[in-house]
């Protein structure tokens, strides 16, 4: 093989190393150079033909307090803080160790990152916690975003890149990073002259073009993982594709190794000193998600790629390992078009000029509340026979003219006669009136017309009483400050009218193996599975039912990888004393 290539000639590699980890994310990748900066040999192993897994399609933050650039942009933090709000959300369902060390390392890790294989972060000033108004939450900064790459600089390697999705770009191949998208989201000053110098780079690249319609200019997920790979290739930590991880191999009690398949052929690697698990969640397993999700629920609606089946987390219950917050996700509605996976529904829920009801035409939820809050409120309306899985997102012409709708790009930029025949009364419900529009969709036209009468209301008070709408400043981060009084709240006023399906999807499972501060796995009685460690959506979420801000996902994900990679190297350290002192007696 030639491993820093991705390739699959395994024959010629070596099947032993110190530490195998399981999955091409941002976790796994991350954990194997940190392995390296221990002086630990390190093989990742991926059962897809393109690595980066969701990683690579996500908006690629990170959620990091107390990180180096929170002075260099005006704000302040501290462990302290930190401490306040994360126990406040996850209100003692995940225990204080593992929070600490999350909040402890955090920083750390990416000062290594940077320091030593030059992948690259910055703090984004004005991108608040998800709960800004919570003790210790912060109006922004916290969160970090990968710092553009060039795509030119993998070579070969760039076309094993799990590609975007469209939705996350410019007309559906420029890529934006979270500051761009949100002028562009929020027509902010200057956002026209924005879209065409990004649009004029894009296309006067001509040498990129020449060989690819993806843009050169990796950012977002595609920008992370492309610098973690580049890292790996630089630091000569291999990485084999198509090998498909079938179980652990236990040797005296410890886990030592796992078996794979690869062309066909199953043969066995073997761990010196831990696996760790990075394989991600089970949203793409119906069987997994009926056994634990609440229902209904279906894989169709997942906005992650149809990778994570839980093989991770079935191989570590097959050694006794216990789970935790396997009935969670990390919620988000999506739109479902019938072509690749779902489309998540993160921004347009909050902009002005839109409504989301339930089966009887009534709200029943902030709308612009953070995507895993919204889903758990359509589950819970759903118990209460309200009707809201599926719920129903309404507006009018005048929004579909200035904003996207997910898979929909503003009606300026693209019509309707532009759209897809058959999204029509599939993905998209349009009519002249709300009478007909409610028939359509098949709810409660007269809920519909009071909730839509009493939204004008709010939009023209500039206050939601119902649910505060608009109300603290992450609400209002993609809002449109051009509306007036509340840049959330806007009147639905112009036929025809729109609705599309909101689904219960999710970004991923929160569900996983539980794991302890050190990223150990741990069985039902609190004991330690030596050998075995677990991190990202394999692992019970440190979150525990919250999402604290944008990143919070990937954050730990990365840090449990520096987390487990200290701790190998500790007991790697340790067993190699005891056995010079054995040795010497």
């Amino acid at each position: 093989m030639v491993c820093a290539m991705g390739m699959n000639e395994s024959a010629a590699q070596p099947r032993e190393y110190d530490v195998i980890v399981v999955g091409s994310g941002a976790g796994g990748m991350a954990a194997a150079l940190c392995c390296k900066a221990q002086g630990l040999s390190a093989l990742v192993i991926e059962k897809q033909d393109l690595y980066g897994g969701t990683s690579a399609v996500s908006g690629g933050g990170i959620w990091i307090p107390c990180n180096d650039d929170i002075p260099k942009v005006g704000g302040t933090d501290s462990f302290e803080e930190a401490m306040t709000y994360l126990e406040g959300l996850i209100g003692g369902e995940v225990p204080r160790p593992r929070i600490e060390a999350y909040v402890r390392n955090a920083a750390a890790m990416v000062r290594l990152m940077k320091e030593r294989f030059g992948v690259g972060f910055r703090a984004v000033k004005k991108y608040p916690d998800y709960f800004p108004d919570a003790p210790g939450g912060k109006p922004g900064y916290r969160t970090m975003e990968p710092v553009a790459f060039d795509a030119a600089r993998l070579g070969e390697e760039f076309e094993r890149l799990r590609p975007p999705y469209k939705g996350t770009q410019l007309m559906g191949r420029i890529s934006m990073d979270q500051v761009e998208a949100h002028i562009l989201f929020t027509r902010a000053p200057g956002w026209i002259r924005l879209m065409l110098g990004m649009m004029l780079r894009y296309w006067f690249d001509f040498r990129w073009r020449r060989k690819t319609p993806r843009d050169r200019r990796l950012v977002l997920g595609q920008g992370l993982v492309a610098s973690l790979r580049q890292a790996m290739l630089e630091q000569k930590v291999p990485l084999w594709l198509e090998t498909a991880f079938e179980s652990l191999v236990v040797d005296n009690g410890r886990v030592a190794g796992v078996e794979v398949t690869q062309k066909g052929q199953r043969f066995k690697l073997t761990a010196r000193r831990g696996v760790i698990l990075a394989s991600g969640g089970f949203e793409a397993n119906q069987q997994m998600r009926e056994q634990y999700l609440p229902a209904p629920t279906s894989a169709e609606w997942s906005a992650a790629p149809p990778i994570n089946h839980g093989d991770g987390i079935r191989a570590g219950q097959a050694l006794g390992a216990a789970t935790a917050f396997m009935n969670l996700t990390w919620g988000s509605p999506t739109v479902v078009t019938g072509k690749g996976p779902a489309c998540g529904i993160f921004v347009e829920r909050g902009l002005p000029g839109g409504i989301v009801v339930n089966k009887q035409g009534r709200r029943f939820v902030n709308e612009a509340s953070p995507y895993t809050e919204f889903v758990y409120a359509m589950y819970a309306e759903q118990a209460r026979g309200g009707g809201a899985v599926p719920c129903w997102l309404v507006f009018d012409a005048t929004f579909r003219k200035k904003y996207p709708m997910g898979p929909l790009l503003p009606g300026q930029i693209q019509p309707d006669s532009a759209l897809p025949k058959n999204w029509l009364d599939r993905v998209y419900y349009r009519a002249d009136t709300l009478d007909a529009l409610a028939a359509k969709i098949g709810i409660d036209a007269a809920g519909l017309k009071d909730t839509v009468a009493q939204m004008n209301g709010f939009a023209a008070q500039g206050t939601d009483p119902q649910f505060n709408r608009g109300g603290n400043v992450f609400e209002r981060y993609y809002s449109d400050p051009s509306v007036k009084p509340n840049p959330c709240l806007g009147p639905i006023l112009k036929p025809p009218f729109y609705a599309a399906r909101l689904d219960a999807g999710e970004l991923g499972t929160k569900g996983g193996l539980l794991a302890d501060d050190k990223a150990r796995v741990l069985r039902g009685d609190g004991s330690v599975i030596e050998g075995l460690y677990a991190i990202g959506n394999c692992s019970a979420a440190v979150m525990g039912r919250t999402y604290a801000g944008p990143g919070a996902t990937l954050g730990p994900a990365m840090t449990f990888g520096y987390i487990a990679a200290q701790e190998i190297a500790k007991t790697a350290g340790a067993r190699g004393a005891q056995a010079g002192v054995a040795a010497a007696a």
